[in-house]
């Protein structure tokens, strides 16, 4: 039944090939349930105009009618035309769980660890060759086999494959990359997790539900469309803190982010934007589908404002996010002792780990590994703002490029 103290209905788009599909399915039941209204569409049911001041779309030849609010479930085959009519929603001004770019990015295997290796994110060592000439030296520098290879956008398991030698990697890629013309990631083997990862599921700023995957029997993949079976389990801090992390690089409002229980911590495996709900909610027992419906609700009934366009009106003035790591000055300092609020900063929030602390006390200890959003001058915040690393080149290689 309809909660009564809910202000407003929202007008819901479910993007979906297929309205049979659980995760289509129990979207539009926890929409309809919380009292608003969601129709599922098909996105190859729509034709995009592309009219200068007047985007719009058309659905199964009609215009389509107006909503608020729309929840992508697309599925890889149709990325590029399924993105692009999400991206012609954005433009229509209507809210996008997840946005057109994000949908995007996530998709690219290769491209989501390049961004991904800007941060403080772990994931195992990952390559990408066209040369057929340098896999044999690529696993080499990676550790030697085993060595897994991936399609760069295979899902649900699909496309991954375990090469116990370097023999065998190079004929899979050489096949992949020759005869069906398919570019391929290598990525080293974590032994430790062999069968088993951890699946997050995030929405807006936290995970909302966790399950541990078991693959069966010798397979090493442990998706459950290829017979895995999953439990729930409760995610220590750290491994919270990467998936939300994760999700928030790729710009991801909701997020399935897998991980490998490596020896040090977790090791990011694929983050996806259109992740299936059925194992998690009932393995976990979780309306993951409502607490979807809760995030549009937050952004749409009560849309937040832009903290950096409101606070940077001021000239001179302006928002900056402190990374602190273990040779700051600010470390093992109070925000009162480290002297910024006399410097025209404000620390607004303070995020440790998967913790974030609003507007926090002066007396608060300012610890290594913080990220610290901070107001002030822009000449004052640039001086605590982490400079670049220079890339440093072995020696043999600097032999090998001849510098």
């Amino acid at each position: 039944m309809p909660d009564e103290g809910r202000l407003a209905k929202v007008k819901i788009a479910v993007i979906s090939r297929n309205r049979r599909l659980y995760s289509t399915r129990r979207l539009k039941e926890a929409a309809e349930k919380a009292g608003h209204k969601a129709k599922v569409l098909n996105p190859l049911g729509f034709s995009i105009d592309v009219e200068q001041r007047a985007p719009d779309l058309h659905y199964r030849g009609k215009p389509l009618s107006s909503y608020d609010a729309v929840i992508p479930r697309i599925g890889a085959s149709i990325t590029l035309f399924g993105t692009a009519v999400l991206r012609q929603f954005e433009q229509m001004g209507v809210f996008t769980v997840n946005s057109s770019q994000a949908v995007s990015v996530s998709r690219d295997k290769l491209r989501s660890f390049q961004i991904l290796s800007r941060h403080r994110i772990n994931f195992p060592k990952t390559a990408f060759v066209h040369d057929l000439n340098q896999i044999v030296p690529t696993i080499e520098h990676m550790g030697g086999p085993p060595v897994v290879v991936k399609l760069l956008q295979g899902t649900q398991g699909v496309g991954v494959i375990l090469a116990d030698t370097t023999r065998v990697a190079q004929s899979v890629i050489e096949v992949l990359q020759g005869a069906a013309n398919q570019n391929v990631l290598i990525q080293a083997f974590v032994a430790e997790s062999r069968g088993r990862d951890v699946r997050a599921l995030v929405v807006g700023n936290r995970v909302v539900a966790a399950m541990r995957r078991t693959a069966q029997g010798d397979e090493f993949r442990s998706n459950l469309h290829r017979g895995g079976s999953a439990k729930v389990i409760q995610l220590d801090s750290e491994y919270e803190r990467t998936a939300v992390h994760a999700a928030q690089i790729m710009g991801l409002r909701v997020a399935g982010v897998d991980m490998l229980e490596g020896k040090d911590g977790p090791l990011i495996m694929e983050i996806n934007s259109s992740p299936g709900l059925e194992g998690i909610e009932e393995s976990t027992g979780i309306d993951v589908a409502g607490e979807i419906i809760q995030l549009i609700e937050q952004e749409v009934l009560f849309p937040e404002i832009d903290i950096r366009q409101r606070l940077t009106v001021a000239s001179g003035y302006g928002v900056m996010e402190i990374p602190v790591d273990d040779s700051s000055t600010l470390v093992g300092q109070t925000i009162a002792s480290a002297g910024l609020k006399e410097h025209d900063v404000l620390v607004l929030t303070i995020e440790r780990g998967s913790l974030t602390v609003p507007n926090p006390a002066s007396s608060r200890e300012i610890l290594a590994g913080d990220t610290l959003l901070c107001f002030g001058k822009n000449a004052t915040l640039k001086q605590y703002a982490p400079r670049p690393r220079k890339r440093k080149r072995r020696d043999n290689a600097r032999k090998q490029d001849g510098s």
